[in-house]
């Protein structure tokens, strides 16, 4: 019972992250990269595009032919050809000519820019008359201007979106290392919990926690695995954990986290080899009884019983370690928009308060109207857009007041 409630503070939480290193890499086809984590600097193995290549439909030229030329002083160049996609031209432009391009068309040698088709009128087969002059590289990507050969262009730790697909595909990569995605186990506790397909009685309710968490878990593209429902036994319970720890990278226990007579994670968790308990108590609001154990190298989470104030812990404290487990590291990605304060609000001193709130567009500025209610009440979280963090130090915020909340 020593580590109970030696609370700390969230940024005390936050500062654990370091003790966890990534799951390990693998190969995959780029076909499969998106939403994974790159796990080794991606380099370029050639310049990209690779060539000079056309922006507009028109003529490719040398600027200086085009130098002062308006529409009252065309200037004349003579056209040598027509460069079709795909082609690869085997000659040299010189000053006073062009050739007609398509975007995306391969400028010849000696070729610097492109004259919109609109800025020009063809006089025969042979001219054209160019009415704006054109600068060297204008409507024109250059060979390297993409990326240089042997240049980084997606560094390690990088989330990989259709764009940084797109851009290993272009490259010409067919597979990339990537962290492998992670595995979160997740057990409910409590004898008053009891599976979603059953009749409840007084004293029983639906087994809420493994949905909303599984759900969170993934949101952040990772992987939830359910152990089910584990009844107040302590063997059965470590049991779980044990079996859990082989086979995911992370465990999520909903309930059994606060100081009571059953209460008995932290003590399951204390009886496990190489284990620590690294947080009992954080000072925030819910979510006080929060526990963290490095088990190995995997983090152990007691998160409240409380729906809401699991699914709060978890989108606040939870995350940021899935994140560095993922391979990003422990930068902050939480995404924040200000708004507006509807109404008074107060918190206690000493504690990270955090409101949920919901958002309104009125007039053009957002507004976040606080949704009162106890933790145990889902209702609270089903009305709510976003969380508002008070401070510890911060007695409340007043109506009016611009404030940034944490989007949902």
């Amino acid at each position: 019972m020593n580590h109970f409630f030696k609370v700390k503070s969230l940024e005390e939480v936050m500062a654990l992250t370091g003790k966890f290193s990534p799951v390990e890499s693998e190969k995959i086809p780029v076909s499969e990269a998106f939403s994974r984590i790159l796990a080794r600097d991606l380099i370029a193995e050639q310049d990209m595009p690779g060539f000079r290549r056309a922006t507009m439909d028109g003529y490719a030229v040398v600027a200086r032919s085009t130098f002062g030329a308006s529409e009252s002083g065309p200037a004349w160049l003579d056209i040598t050809g027509t460069i079709l996609m795909g082609d690869i031209p085997d000659f040299t432009l010189k000053l006073g000519q062009a050739v007609k391009i398509s975007t995306g068309g391969m400028l010849p040698k000696g070729a610097d820019s492109v004259v919109m088709v609109e800025h020009t009128e063809q006089i025969d087969e042979l001219s054209v008359e160019i009415y704006k002059s054109v600068a060297p590289l204008q409507h024109v990507i250059d060979a390297s201007e993409d990326f240089a050969k042997k240049e980084i262009v997606l560094s390690k730790g990088t989330f990989i979106r259709p764009q940084e697909a797109g851009l290993a595909a272009g490259l010409g990569f067919v597979q990339i290392e990537a962290y492998k995605i992670p595995k979160v186990g997740i057990i409910s506790t409590g004898d008053e919990i009891v599976p979603i397909e059953a009749q409840v009685v007084p004293g029983k309710i639906r087994d809420i926690n493994s949905y909303t968490l599984s759900g969170f878990i993934r949101e952040t593209h990772a992987i939830p695995v359910l152990y089910g429902i584990i009844k107040d036994d302590p063997n059965a319970l470590k049991k779980a954990v044990e079996k859990a720890l082989e086979e995911t990278d992370m465990i999520l226990i909903s309930g059994g986290s606060s100081v009571g007579t059953r209460d008995f994670t932290v003590d399951v968790l204390s009886a496990l080899p190489d284990t620590n308990i690294l947080v009992h108590g954080m000072s925030v609001s819910p979510g006080k009884p929060t526990i963290l154990a490095k088990v190995g190298n995997k983090p152990v989470w007691g998160l409240p019983g409380q729906v809401v104030s699991a699914m709060v812990v978890l989108k606040i404290v939870v995350i940021p370690f899935l994140n560095q487990l993922k391979g990003l590291g422990n930068q902050d990605r939480t995404i924040r928009i200000p708004a507006k304060l509807t109404r008074n609000i107060s918190s206690a001193q000493g504690r990270r308060d955090f409101v949920r709130v919901l958002l309104e567009n009125k007039d053009g500025r957002i507004l976040a109207k606080p949704v009162l209610g106890k933790s145990g009440l889902i209702r609270t979280m089903i009305h709510a857009d976003g969380l508002l963090e008070i401070g510890d130090h911060v007695e409340g915020l007043e109506k009016d007041s611009l404030v940034d909340i944490i989007l949902l």
